[in-house]
């Protein structure tokens, strides 16, 4: 879901990846392989930097190889401009995008549809008539933005909703305080678009800019904020004990994940779809909580883990 302004040209999308593979993990064929092939099929996968998107991006790789594909991984872009450019331009075949942000960002429209099965369909059609990008099923895990606080500070505050953050935020803007990270306090879908909703304006000096990972133990330690912004499909929310409060004016927009790749390489292979699209059905929120969470929390390798759950769920083969 997320989005940083375009820093760099196509040209140079291939210098900012964080990972590139040509060989990776191997993985034995199990029940995605089943009647569907891709032997002699070279692709490429990407994905952006966060953790939920290093997971996806390995769990792609390891199922495609499974049906006999060569891949290479270019997992780690710096950001969902540069992802998407590294999709369009050929860099890349393929990535998990999520649909609120190809509906925003990418295809500019200006009011989400809160009907995820409605968004999804929307997004799928506008994306392959104007950009011949073709959307595989989407997960039914929702990785959606969410301002969170720790469980006990929410009670203590006798917080809600949004609706009573707002309030909160026109009464006492120190007790309001609230970590971002740069994209969120830029997105029209984030920050600005949040206060315009809901009707409050936190001054400067009770907003702090962190880095995403960073934010999450700031809200559990309540410095240098008590609020704050988080995914929420992030391991972290449970486990540091936070509540991800409810958005009754349900501003925040729909972003189900799902495989985005060109149409021309769908249709070279249109076997892609067999392989991936149970995959997408076995991913909901708590799935992607527990997963994310055993990088975030356990320190495990997105590698690894993406392999113990395709195991796990007889995908591809121990």
């Amino acid at each position: 879901m997320r989005l940083l302004p375009i820093v760099a040209s196509i040209a140079a999308v291939g210098l900012t990846a964080g990972c590139f593979s040509s060989a990776g993990t191997d993985a034995k064929a199990g029940s995605l392989a089943k009647g569907n092939s891709l032997k002699g099929a070279t692709l490429t996968v990407g994905g952006k930097e966060f953790t939920e998107q290093l997971v996806l991006c390995q769990i792609t790789a390891l199922a495609l190889r499974s049906a006999g594909a060569t891949v290479k991984e270019k997992c780690g872009l710096q950001g969902s401009n540069t992802t998407r450019a590294a999709l369009t331009s050929g860099s890349i075949d393929m990535y998990w995008e999520y649909t609120g942000t190809a509906w925003i960002n990418y295809l500019k429209n200006t009011k989400p549809l809160n009907n995820s099965t409605e968004q999804y369909q929307a997004v799928a059609q506008q994306d392959l008539s104007k950009n011949r990008v073709k959307w595989l099923a989407a997960a039914s895990a929702n990785n959606t933005y969410a301002i969170a606080v720790k469980t006990t500070t929410m009670q203590q505050l006798g917080i809600k909703d949004l609706s009573d953050y707002a309030k909160l935020a026109h009464s006492d803007p120190a007790k309001a305080s609230t970590c971002v990270a740069s994209e969120f306090a830029g997105r029209s879908d984030g920050w600005p678009g949040l206060q315009k909703a809901y009707g409050f304006t936190l001054p400067k000096s009770s907003v702090a800019t962190l880095a995403e990972g960073a934010i999450y133990d700031a809200i559990g330690k309540g410095k240098p904020c008590n609020f704050g912004e988080v995914a929420t499909t992030d391991g972290r929310i449970k486990a540091l004990g936070l509540t991800s409060i409810p958005d009754d004016k349900k501003f925040f927009p729909v972003y189900n994940p799902a495989l985005t790749l060109r149409d021309s390489v769908y249709k070279d292979h249109p076997g892609i779809e067999k392989i991936m699209n149970p995959i997408a059905a076995a991913l909901s929120d708590s799935v992607l909580q527990t997963l994310n969470g055993e990088v975030d929390i356990k320190g495990q390798e997105a590698t690894d883990v993406a392999q113990k759950w395709l195991q796990s769920k007889g995908f591809i083969g121990k």
